[in-house]
């Protein structure tokens, strides 16, 4: 299996959600763990309502809601905020980027920023919802979705499929050198023309290569601002490929609706680490 991350990357103001709602990662077992990279279950009992932030992953995630239903969620290129009321759970299904559309053979582009009833991929998916709330765990929660996605394997999932093992090397790449800021990088490090990438993001995973580094520099950034480690605002703008400082707090407050100084006070505030004065 392999082993979940326990990276708060994507989590806006991550210290604070968790004193909101509780969040639990499993593993995906080896036979859908080609295209699943781990399980997550949100939980919360709440007085009063509290709005969690997050910057999605360039990744398609299925969820079952209680109460709700069940649901395909597409690569969502804004913030994406829930207002948490009451008491509710989430179970849900982190696809690699690119999992989703090499699983179900589907153009994930059409799936962008969009939420679909997950019976309109899986025609037989009517009752899982219900089947996956009924269980008494998440592991038991994840056993059920295992046995549903495992059901779907076929003869095409065995052979190797060489167009998603090149955006899967691609995506790790991006995800994880801070050093990779344009995409004229990624092709030049893969051999690969630029408009065969493109092609193949859209395909695999419903946005394109400039969108997914600038998606994963900005968590980058956030997670480096809420951790309280960066103090010198133009350095990071830099170091995440930005021209200068103003574009880089420009894009941030655009895409988290508060300048990178502004939400690193806000994280500081709700953790231990101190506040400091940002340039």
């Amino acid at each position: 299996m392999t082993t979940p991350t326990n990276s708060e990357r994507g989590i806006l103001r991550p210290q604070e959600q968790a004193r909101h709602r509780s969040l639990t990662r499993l593993a995906a077992g080896p036979g859908v763990g080609r295209f699943v990279e781990w399980y997550w279950s949100v939980e919360w009992a709440l007085s009063e309502p509290y709005v969690a932030e997050v910057l999605p992953y360039p990744s398609v995630n299925v969820t079952f809601e209680e109460p709700g239903g069940a649901f395909v969620n597409g690569v969502y290129t804004k913030k994406f905020s829930r207002e948490l009321t009451g008491h509710g759970r989430c179970f849900g299904v982190k696809f690699w980027a690119g999992g989703f559309g090499a699983f179900t053979g589907r153009d994930v582009g059409a799936f962008r920023d969009q939420v679909l009833p997950l019976a309109e991929v899986f025609d037989d998916a009517g009752r899982l919802a219900d089947l996956v709330f009924s269980q008494s765990s998440d592991v038991r929660r994840r056993a059920v979705v295992e046995a549903f996605l495992s059901e779907r394997l076929t003869e095409r999932h065995a052979a190797e499929d060489p167009a998603y093992q090149q955006v899967l090397q691609v995506i790790g790449a991006m995800a994880e050198d801070r050093d990779l800021t344009r995409v004229d990088q990624v092709t030049e490090r893969f051999g690969i023309p630029v408009r065969t990438l493109q092609r193949l993001f859209r395909r695999y995973v419903g946005v394109g290569p400039k969108w997914v580094l600038r998606r994963y520099r900005l968590h980058d950034g956030a997670e480096l601002l809420a951790r309280g480690e960066i103090r010198e605002l133009a350095e990071l703008s830099i170091q995440l490929g930005y021209f200068d400082q103003a574009h880089f707090s420009r894009e941030f407050k655009d895409v988290v609706g508060s300048t990178p100084a502004e939400y690193a006070a806000a994280c500081a505030r709700s953790s231990t680490h101190p506040v400091v004065a940002y340039r």
